[in-house]
């Protein structure tokens, strides 16, 4: 049975840029690396940063992109920083709950989001996606 999410894999061309966007922009903590690779850490998440030259760093045309929680008071500083530092957006945020969308230096998608499961599930019963069902209240 799983329990959880146990860990993301990013593929990078620049392994030592990317630990300083994760490490120095984004504040996860660097736990190891190694000459084609790094683990870092938030609490709950196990991140890994495996180089790959070959990647594509074009963000992808899909809606795929990993989110990651923030407090409401962090937010607007979290986002000014960003912005004050010429990190690209990809999206505006059109959903409940704060979020800032942005891309990290091989175009993987990312969001700063304030709110949970709770909250989005909330907003979603005042104001339901097309066709969307629940399925806590049988």
């Amino acid at each position: 049975m799983l329990t959880g999410l146990n860990h993301l894999t990013l593929a990078v061309t620049d392994l030592n840029r990317s630990v300083a966007f994760y490490q120095d922009l984004l504040q996860l903590q660097l736990e190891a690396s190694w000459d084609t690779g790094a683990y870092l850490s938030l609490p709950g998440l196990w991140l890994c940063l495996s180089l790959d030259p070959l990647r594509e760093s074009a963000p992808a045309a899909d809606y795929t992109h990993y989110a990651f929680s923030i407090g409401a008071t962090d937010f607007p500083l979290f986002v000014e920083h960003l912005r004050s530092v010429n990190v690209p957006e990809w999206r505006d945020n059109r959903s409940e709950g704060a979020s800032f969308y942005f891309l990290d230096p091989d175009g993987h998608k990312l969001e700063a989001h304030v709110g949970d499961l709770a909250s989005r599930l909330a907003a979603c019963r005042q104001r339901p996606y097309a066709g969307m069902k629940f399925f806590d209240d049988q």
